[in-house]
C-alpha cells in the first residue's frame, strides 16, 4: 500500500479477542504500527515509546494498533508485560501485513530473510494513508517522538 491508500476494512483479531476494524476508528486518525516480534528488545522499545505517548497522540486525534505475525496469546502477554493500552493485532497468516506491504525480504545478521518490515502507517479519520514510516526511517526508542514530530510540523 502506498499514501492515498485506504486500509482493509478487517484489519485482524487483538490480544483480547476482540475483532478490529478500519470503521471501528471512522473519525479518528490511527498509528498503525508493525513490529517483528512480541518481547524483543527493538520491538518493546518501540511499543514503550509509543505507549509513553499514548496520551500526546490521543491529543492530536490519534489512536495507536500494532500488528505482528504472533500469536494472540503473546500479544497478550506483551501487552502484559509493557503494560500496553492499545490493541496488538495477531496477524499469524501474515494476510494484513501482506495487504499493507510491510511483508517481504529484509537482511537480519547479514543473512536474507522474508519476514516483518518495521513500518508505520498514519491513517486519517476515513481510513486513508497520509504517511508511510519505512523501517530505515524508524528508530524505536523514539518513534513515537518522530511521529509527532511530523504530526506538528
Amino acid at each position: 500500500m502506498t499514501i492515498g491508500d485506504k486500509i482493509p476494512e478487517v484489519l485482524g483479531v487483538d490480544q483480547n479477542g476482540r475483532e478490529i476494524k478500519a470503521s471501528d476508528y471512522r473519525g479518528r486518525k490511527i498509528v498503525l504500527y508493525s513490529y517483528p516480534k512480541a518481547n524483543t528488545s527493538g520491538c518493546s522499545a518501540e511499543a514503550c515509546s509509543l505507549q509513553a505517548h499514548k496520551d500526546e497522540l490521543a491529543a492530536a486525534g490519534y489512536d495507536i494498533i500494532g500488528i505482528s505475525k504472533d500469536k494472540q496469546t503473546a500479544q497478550k502477554k506483551f501487552a502484559e508485560a509493557k503494560e500496553l493500552e492499545f490493541p496488538l493485532i495477531a496477524d499469524t497468516e501474515t494476510t494484513l501485513l501482506q495487504e499493507l506491504g510491510c511483508w517481504g525480504e529484509k537482511v537480519a545478521c547479514g543473512r536474507k530473510t522474508i519476514g516483518i518490515l518495521r513500518t508505520t502507517y498514519l491513517v486519517d479519520e476515513n481510513g486513508i494513508i497520509q504517511k508511510i514510516f519505512s523501517p530505515k526511517e524508524i528508530k524505536t526508542k523514539i518513534h513515537a517522538e518522530q511521529i509527532l514530530d511530523y504530526i506538528n510540523k
